[in-house]
């Protein structure tokens, strides 16, 4: 499975806790380690966004798959 592949099959693992709290994402492009996201749903006006892609998701794709990944949110 390539670096690609394995970011997006844990994203989809993820997902299932924005979904709980009415949100969801979209993966807009990745390109080599640059994750480019869109919130959606309640997560994409929460105040708190940011944290839950830098201090949630990134940090989880970080230590678990590459530590030079990281995402940008995309509007």
């Amino acid at each position: 499975m390539n670096l690609s592949e394995q970011i997006t099959k844990r994203l989809n693992e993820l997902r299932v806790h924005l979904q709980a709290d009415g949100g969801d994402l979209e993966i807009v492009e990745i390109k080599d380690k640059t994750v480019q996201l869109r919130l959606k749903g309640a997560c994409g006006g929460c105040p708190h966004a940011t944290m839950t892609i830098k201090n949630g998701l990134e940090k989880i794709l970080k230590d678990e798959i590459d530590p030079d990944i990281v995402i940008e949110r995309v509007y």
